[in-house]
């Protein structure tokens, strides 16, 4: 069965048809969701998917403020809605268990899908993947969110890709979860993980270049080194130090392997990296470091503008759901904006989107009127006829 089957034909809204071309076109689904009881599902993988990419895209609160507009707006009953509608219950239910395993498999497409379409802005920088961890706050009743203190909180663990500017692969977890073990299953061989100092682990150093990981870290400035070699300095650079160290206290928690050190100052600051990119030079190394803001912006925007830690899922499974439907979401906007647009995903395009929709689901909904009155009027005379013709 393809994908947005229904849309297809009683979808009238082109912007909206555009943003969803990626999958629409494109994909297949393999496996469809099945009921795990005797009553038939009220709700397909099709309406789920487009509800949570309508969630986000309008910037919904809550799941009650979608579900008002699944019911009450005439574009989202019409082209996102299922056919005979859906309830609360059934529509949380769905959430809280059931799609994972398909958006997983949407989304993966979608990674590969915007790896062929968006530019690699810092190529000549290698594969980099920034990795970080964002906390989710949680409610009382979210048991399995453990955090401290009482408080709920979950974490979700993202790789980012910098050259494109996409999310790539994300892991979901408690608060307390550590989140150096999640560099091991979101970098591959051959890409350079880009990550601040929570993330400086001598032991991980040594594993990840063992496994022919790269990386550039961030490093405590009080860390203990051992000097091996160096590398000759540029005047007037920022760079006031790069060597070739093994890093930690012998005996203690030093490296097995080799690292180069980059020190560099900016704005008053001093910064120190970990790597083991010998490739490139040291102001390059700098570079590296600072483009790992990128996953920063991208938190921020998320959270703002597509509202993904309004939360509409209490379960772990549930909120998987909804953080993958975030995820898809934004990609889907950034192949949207670069093919129509030739821009990155910007808070403007996505406005002028949400305004373009809106506009074409009223001329719709005008243009149907003049129909309905005229039919109400044929039905009038039919009436009359066959009353006249009965006398």
């Amino acid at each position: 069965m393809r994908l947005f089957s229904r849309l297809k034909q009683r979808q009238k809204s082109r912007a909206f048809k555009l943003l969803l071309a990626p999958v629409f076109e494109r994909f297949r689904l393999l496996n469809e969701l099945k009921s795990r009881g005797d009553r038939p599902l009220q709700m397909s993988f099709d309406d789920q998917l487009k509800a949570l990419i309508f969630y986000h895209l309008e910037e919904f609160s809550s799941g009650s403020e979608l579900l008002q507009a699944l019911e009450q707006d005439n574009f989202a009953k019409e082209c996102v809605a299922p056919p005979k509608g859906i309830k609360k219950s059934s529509f949380f239910e769905a959430i809280n268990n059931r799609g994972l395993e398909q958006l997983a498999e949407v989304f993966n497409h979608l990674v590969k899908q915007a790896g062929h379409v968006l530019p690699a802005e810092y190529a000549h920088l290698g594969n980099l993947v920034a990795i970080d961890g964002s906390l989710i706050d949680s409610v009382l009743s979210m048991e399995w969110a453990d955090y401290r203190g009482g408080a709920k909180k979950a974490k979700a663990h993202i790789g980012f890709d910098i050259n494109r500017g996409i999310p790539r692969k994300i892991y979901l977890t408690d608060g307390k979860e550590g989140e150096r073990p999640f560099v091991e299953k979101i970098i591959e061989k051959g890409e350079t993980a880009v990550m601040d100092r929570g993330y400086q682990s001598h032991a991980q150093f040594d594993q990840w270049q063992a496994a022919e990981k790269q990386f550039v870290c961030r490093i405590r400035e009080n860390t203990h080194t051992s000097v091996i070699s160096e590398n000759a300095l540029k005047r007037d650079s920022i760079v006031f130090y790069d060597k070739v160290v093994l890093l930690g206290t012998k005996g203690v928690n030093q490296t097995e392997k080799e690292q180069r050190l980059v020190g560099y100052h900016v704005d008053g600051k001093d910064f120190w990296i970990a790597t083991n990119r010998h490739d490139l030079t040291a102001e390059e190394i700098a570079e590296v470091y600072k483009l790992r803001w990128s996953i920063e912006t991208f938190f921020g925007w998320w959270k703002r503008h597509l509202g993904v830690y309004h939360l509409i899922a209490r379960s772990q499974y549930g909120l998987m759901v909804q953080m993958l439907g975030g995820l898809i979401t934004y990609l889907l906007l950034a192949i949207y904006c670069r093919e129509q647009h030739n821009e990155s995903v910007s808070i403007a395009r996505v406005r002028e989107l949400r305004n373009q929709i809106a506009n074409e689901a009223a001329t719709e909904q005008k243009a149907r009127q003049p129909r309905k009155q005229c039919n109400a009027n044929k039905n009038k005379r039919l009436k009359q006829k066959r009353r006249r013709a009965k006398n």
